[in-house]
């Protein structure tokens, strides 16, 4: 099987996204394009599945070292991550796909940044509690 993590920023509140985009995009603060490149650098190499807005998200040059996948709500996700045994899967969103992925992800990588605004978005700890309900 494969190892199944989560990579994610929050606010202080637990903020996730704001109007399909992370609350802090464009932010130039050093926490801020640390954050992003510290995702970039540990997803390289690996499999990164999301939903279609998170996707849409994704820059052109992280195609270049990384398998990129979209998924939708209606694929069953045992069968999506069957799809690579012994591959190391991050998987990208936001709450949908989080939820549905919960009980495979073995592994939460979960930055908090000093973003205290808007969102309508938000990181749900009982993610968390599901991990490892499914083997």
């Amino acid at each position: 099987m494969a190892d199944i993590r989560a990579m994610c920023a929050i606010g202080l509140r637990g903020q996730l996204g704001l109007k399909g985009r992370l609350p802090w995009e464009g932010n130039k603060g050093r926490e801020y394009v640390a954050d992003v490149a510290r995702f970039f650098d540990t997803t390289r190499g690996h499999v990164l599945i999301a939903g279609p807005v998170t996707i849409a998200s994704v820059p052109r040059f992280a195609y270049e070292d990384r398998t990129i996948v979209e998924i939708r709500s209606d694929m069953d996700p045992e069968a999506v991550l069957a799809q690579f045994p012994n591959r190391v899967v991050f998987v990208g969103g936001g709450p949908p796909v989080w939820a549905t992925y919960a009980p495979f992800i073995r592994h939460w990588d979960i930055t908090r940044l000093p973003y205290d605004g808007e969102a309508d978005r938000w990181f749900d700890p009982a993610w968390i509690v599901a991990l490892g309900t499914k083997d």
